[in-house]
């Protein structure tokens, strides 16, 4: 089935492969200029679309579980039997340019599409492999070269998806466990013969890519990563995610359905998300979320520095269900007002707010004091008041605005920040925009992490210090799945500590989120003198975290106090600690 023609096209990618190992290593100017487009855009749709589609993820009518996508795998469905779905796959209602201009009317400025999945179908017309939307549908057309076109028209950048490791259809595809007539190949010999001439041709033959995407990394030969990885070099200005394997970072971290309580440091990231429930269209999948969540998604995201990647997910015939338009069309009205509070913005740098979130914009000034910085602060909750705190800004303010009708607000300097004034009736349901333009270099104050207007306090690890003892070994701050925990906790003498001030006193219920290896492990956490003594059994290894409940503690007072983990001498079990919550309750009478 697989040609043997590509031999000549692995002997020239020998020539290409030593880039992998003798690139010289970018400047920061040079990296500054490669990701400035991205960095810009902050909005993309990701779209997951193949021969699932026809059935809506659905096998003689089962629903399976998991993503549609994941049909083939879930279902066991033999090869043979599973490629009469790419027989019945004719999206006759599908438009390019229409597809385009709804994320683009949403305010997106990219678009990532899954060029090829982990069934191994290529949405795109191959010439590695037969199995494909040009020769093997009746639909006959190349979707990803008419999606191209039509980006170029729009001025949207293009990236494509590819699942170089896993292909449940090739015989060297890494997944496929199921179908025994499988006559097995090495993996090598997958890479050589489909993904790497595949990853080729969408490189060269698609016009400008701006990101390749790789997904669901698996054990390959170096000589399989190098030679995938060496190919993006065939566009110096492509964009890469972390998931081609373990020993290519990429040039951003990918965080998958759940945006990250904190940025990760120095690093560029994304949050991708489905629309609705699963990636690829399923049949029966309601669960859409709300225009309001997906906006404040993009808000929180772009507050922290990210990029928010939002999937949708076609049908069988080429089109959006309603639910999705509807909500891509409400994306944009927002966008159309207040997109300016998110294109081009950094991370909040003074933090977020029970009331909602912030960014900036930064810009040189031909006034003395040098940089001015407009926030743009999202108000989620308008005040009863009328009065918006804005703690932690030192700053001059020299003017406000609303992006909504340009109205202009009065601000008044208090001692632990600034206050707007704000009308009676907020202008938009989901999230207002104020504009605070601010002189001269930044000035913030330190915010001490208190109770928010719940009562809840979350305390991360990243944030925590760590009390080593000399000539021990260090606890220190770790990561599993793009989560910081303290890790390497071996010394039942080290402890950590989070400098916390509380706002109203009473009862506190604690919680933490760890993973324990051992039988059960011991310690005392809450304020010093006040601790409680808390008892953990295992929770099946140090990669399995669970919340659990610790109990409670009290604070008589308002004010500055500390929240300490000590390991009980003797009985600790070394654990891994991801965060701690407390939770303000009724006073127990």
């Amino acid at each position: 089935m697989y040609s043997k023609l590509f031999t000549l096209g692995l002997l020239l990618l020998t020539l290409v492969s030593p880039l992998a190992a003798e690139d010289k290593s970018e400047s920061k100017e040079e990296r500054d200029a490669r990701m400035s487009w991205w960095r810009e855009a902050k909005f993309g749709m990701f779209v997951h679309w193949g021969v699932y589609s026809t059935t809506g993820g659905e096998y003689k009518g089962q629903k399976l579980p998991n993503s549609a996508e994941w049909m083939m795998n879930r279902g066991k469905i033999p090869i043979a039997e599973y490629e009469q779905y790419a027989a019945q796959f004719n999206p006759t209602k599908f438009d390019a340019d229409e597809f385009v201009a709804r994320a683009k009317n949403a305010g997106m400025k990219y678009l990532v599409i899954t060029a090829k999945h982990h069934d191994g179908f290529s949405m795109f017309g191959s010439h590695a492999s037969p199995y494909n939307v040009v020769d093997a549908t009746p639909f006959g057309r190349d979707i990803m070269k008419e999606l191209s076109e039509a980006c170029q028209k729009q001025g949207i950048r293009l990236g494509f998806y590819y699942s170089q490791a896993q292909d449940w259809h090739h015989p060297g595809g890494i997944g496929n466990n199921w179908d025994k007539t499988i006559e097995r190949v090495s993996n090598d010999e997958y890479v050589s013969q489909k993904a790497v001439p595949e990853v080729r041709q969408l490189l060269t033959e698609y016009g400008p890519i701006g990101i390749f995407w790789w997904d669901t990394p698996r054990k390959m030969s170096e000589e399989s990563f190098n030679s995938l990885h060496s190919l993006t070099k065939l566009i110096p200005d492509v964009i890469t995610n972390d998931r081609l394997g373990d020993d290519f970072p990429g040039d951003y971290k990918t965080f998958e359905r759940q945006i990250p309580r904190e940025a990760p440091v120095g690093k560029d990231w994304e949050v991708c998300m489905p629309i609705s429930g699963s990636w690829g269209y399923k049949l029966g999948d309601t669960d859409f979320k709300s225009t309001t969540t997906l906006v404040r998604n993009l808000i929180d995201i772009a507050s922290k520095g990210g990029n928010y990647l939002l999937n949708v997910s076609p049908t069988g015939e080429g089109t959006l269900l309603p639910q999705a338009i509807e909500r891509l069309e409400q994306i944009g009205e927002w966008m159309s007002v207040n997109s300016e509070s998110i294109y081009g913005t950094t991370a909040s740098p003074i933090g977020a707010f029970d009331w909602g979130r912030c960014t900036m914009k930064s810009a040189k000034s031909n006034d003395s004091d040098g940089t001015n910085h407009i926030l743009y602060l999202h108000v989620f909750d308008w005040p009863a008041d009328g009065k918006l705190s804005v703690p932690g800004l030192k700053n001059e303010v020299r003017g406000a605005h609303l992006l909504a009708d340009g109205t202009e607000l009065k601000t008044e300097s208090v001692d632990d920040g600034v206050v707007v004034s704000l009308p009676a009736h907020a202008p938009d349901e989901i999230a207002s925009v104020i504009a605070l333009k601010v002189r001269g270099p930044l000035e913030t104050f330190v915010r001490i992490p208190t109770p928010d207007k719940s009562g809840e306090l979350v305390l991360t690890a990243d944030k925590a210090y760590i009390h080593n003892n000399e000539g021990s070994k260090e606890a220190t701050v770790r990561e599993h799945d793009g989560i910081s925990h303290v890790g390497y906790w071996l010394d039942d003498h080290a402890w950590v500590q989070w400098d916390i001030k509380i706002d109203e006193p009473g009862t506190y219920q604690v919680s933490a989120t760890m993973s324990v290896e051992g039988d059960k492990t011991k310690f005392h956490v809450g304020p010093a003198g006040g601790e409680l003594e808390a008892e953990v059994e295992s929770t099946g290894g140090y990669g399995k975290y669970v919340e659990r409940d610790l109990g409670t503690i009290q604070f008589d007072s308002a004010g500055p106090t500390s929240i300490q983990v000590k390991p009980e001498a003797g009985q600790w079990q070394p654990m891994n600690l991801r965060q701690v919550k407390l939770q303000r309750v009724e006073d127990q009478k």
